[in-house]
Formats: C-alpha cells, structure tokens, sequence
C-alpha cells in the first residue's frame, strides 16, 4: 500500500508500481462513482469480474442455505451482496482517505478494483506515528463495520435473508481487517510494520525493506497455502472449485509480490532523488552552427571528448540540441552531406534546465517538457551541459535495482 509519489494505502496491493511524476490523469481510472471530500471514486473494468465471480460462487452456496429462494432470487441477492461488501471496502478506503486529508498529505483518487479498493495518496506521511494511524485505520474501520453487522445480526433469524446478508458482511469485513493487518507491504499491516520499524531504527528506509520481505513471503504462502487449504477440504470441493482457488490464489500471490517490490523500489528512488543533481549529469558539448556537416560535428566532439552538440547562431547563442538519436539513424557514409539543423531540436523554454536542478524538481521539469537532450545553464545563463534523458534513466534505474 505504500507506493508512488507518496503512498498507495489500501485493504490490496497497489497497481501502478510507484512513479515519482506528478498527478496522473483522473480520466483513466475508470467509471467515475462521486467526489465525497472532493476526492474522485472510481471503479474499474476489473471490478465487475470479481463482482460477477463472488455473484457466481455466493449464488451457488445460497441453494444450501435458502432453499425457499428460486434461481434467480439467489443470484440477485448475491449480487446484491457483492456491492454491499464494496461499499465497505469504500468505507475501509475512505477512512484512509479522511485521515490523509486530515495530516494535508493529498489524495489523488479512490479505485475499487479486482482485488480491493486503491487510496492513492500523494505525499509521505512524514513521521513513523502518522504513517502508524494513516495505515492502521482502514483495517480498525473493517473491525468497527463487522461489529455492526454482528448487532444487526442478533436482531434477525440467521436463516432469513437478512441473516445471510448480515453474515456474510460480519465475516467478509473481519477477514478484510485480519488479511490486512499481516505485516507485510503493501498491505496495511506492513505498512504498520514499517512505521515501528522506522520509528525505532530512524530510517524509514531500514523499515520498508523489512516490510516489503515480509511481504514477499506473505506472497509465497498465499501461493501455496491458499490451495493446501482448498484440497484439505476434500470432497466438499469439486475440481472447478479448486482450480479458481488456484487461479486466484496465484493471482493475489502475484499482486502482493508485485505490490512488495514496487514499494521497495519506490523507497530506493525516493532515497536516492535528492543526490539526483543536473550538474553531476551533464554531458560536455561543442557549439556548431546549423550549416556544419554532421561528420565534421561529430569530429570536433571526439576531439573535445564531447557527448552533445549544441547549435548556435551567428551571435553564438544556443538555439538548439543536436539529437542523439537523429545522429544515430544517419548512416556513417552519409554524414559528411548532412548538416545538423535538421537534425536538432529548437531550444523551447523547457528544454533549459538550471544546473543546480535536482531531486523531486529536476523530475517534475523532465516530465513537464519530455525530450531526450536539455540545455544546462548556469544562473548567468552560460552553457555549462546538455543532460541525456536517458542517463538520468540509467542514474535512476540504479539506484533502484541496489546497484
């Protein structure tokens, strides 16, 4: 739950795998439900499978517990537990929510997806305690909801309809609350975990490499254990039964594993951003102007032990960048007659970068005007660089993988 450009909390793993840019687009996130505190609920294509499977399953076991009920009343009440049990997932998510918005920490967006509901938050909590409560109240709000439906219960006759429908909405939201307090990323209890392990070592760093191990564990238990459980039940369960265990049991495995691992890699690049500086990356240059064939320019770069070509105008102003990958589709026996202007990019305002530039703002302006080269300029405005894209790429990936 843990992720991005500040945290995923959720009662499931997060799915875009942490990326340090900014806000994402709300339009892709699927069917837009309302905006309760002004944060947009969306529920995504995935949730109407598993909204059709627990309809499937549930309609199946109901024959057994209602008879009296025909074949299409089962159903129909099934489905109409399947959005019962997502509206308190909803209530699960926006508990995080509300106290994201409390500590000023920014929510992007709800997502009620396959396996859950999404809280994407964008900034850190800041301390080991915020982190603690902002986690831990999804899951106390799963305990509070199976609570109320165990009152409500003992108001009713546990083989009426509203007796099921209660039944299944206590045990749904305490196994809600309990699958989310094992202490592993990215579920809430990881999380949890992180936050002691923080507060104790001083790292938030130490804390989530524990968690997310954890979690990967978590992973391969839920990938063997899940069907261990299924077959134990022996001639209860018939071989569809087991083979949807599977499926989803690899399927969820795969998800946390997955939810792990991008929590740790999100932590490595937020660790490492704030050594991330433009000045460190530049690539020395040469200035020709637009007329000057490419093989005499990529001469003067060998000689200067250059890795970009800027060109200029007869005042020996920077007007462009020469294109790497431009450079590169020229064959070797045609540079000699092509000239660079056509091979370079005009110096729009973004494509100028301070030399100071780095961490969280040399991202945000990377992003804001994409490209492969940037012009790096002193505070004068002096030519001191240009600043590949992909070596930031390659600095980052770095940093990521441990290297």
């Amino acid at each position: 739950m843990s992720d991005t450009r500040g945290q995923q909390t959720s009662d499931q793993p997060p799915q875009d795998g942490g990326r340090p840019e900014g806000r994402p687009p709300e339009h892709g996130g699927g069917l837009l439900m309302g905006r309760p505190f002004g944060v947009p609920i969306y529920v995504t294509p995935s949730w109407f499978v598993i909204a059709a499977l627990i309809t499937w399953v549930f309609g199946g076991q109901l024959g057994d517990v209602l008879p009296e009920l025909g074949s299409g009343e089962r159903y129909l009440l099934a489905f109409f537990f399947a959005v019962a049990f997502y509206a308190s997932v909803l209530v699960h998510e926006l508990a995080h929510t509300l106290v994201a918005l409390r500590y000023r920490l920014g929510v992007r967006r709800i997502q009620l997806q396959f396996f859950g509901g999404v809280s994407e938050i964008e900034n850190e909590a800041g301390s080991p305690w915020r982190e603690f409560w902002l986690a831990f109240v999804g899951p106390l709000l799963s305990l509070v909801l199976g609570g109320v439906f165990y009152l409500a219960l003992r108001a009713v006759e546990l083989s009426s309809v509203p007796g099921v429908l209660l039944t299944g909405l206590m045990v749904s939201n305490l196994v809600v609350a309990a699958f989310n307090l094992l202490p592993g990323l990215p579920l809430d209890g990881g999380r949890m975990l992180r936050a002691v392990v923080w507060a104790i070592t001083g790292r938030a760093m130490t804390g989530t490499v524990a968690a997310a191990w954890i979690g990967r564990g978590l992973a391969v238990a839920v990938l063997f254990g899940l069907p261990l459980v299924s077959a134990s039940r022996g001639a209860e369960r018939t071989t569809t039964d087991t083979l949807v265990d599977a499926v989803l049991a690899a399927v969820l495995a795969a998800i946390i594993w997955n939810g792990a691992t991008g929590s740790l890699r999100n932590a490595r690049l937020k660790e490492a951003l704030p050594a991330l500086r433009l000045r460190d990356l530049a690539r020395r240059t040469v200035e020709v102007t637009a007329d000057t064939p490419l093989g005499e320019a990529m001469r003067r770069a060998r000689e200067a032990q250059a890795g970009a070509v800027v060109v200029v105008d007869g005042r020996g102003e920077p007007i462009a960048i020469v294109r790497e990958s431009a450079v590169r589709a020229v064959p070797e026996h045609r540079r000699p007659w092509v000239v660079v202007g056509p091979l370079a990019r005009d110096l729009e305002p973004g494509l100028r970068l301070d030399a100071d530039l780095g961490g969280e703002d040399l991202l945000r302006a990377v992003q804001a005007t994409p490209a492969g080269e940037y012009l790096v300029v002193e505070a004068d405005g002096r030519v001191y660089g240009v600043a590949a894209l992909s070596d930031i790429e390659q600095r980052l990936t770095a940093a990521v993988s441990g290297r």
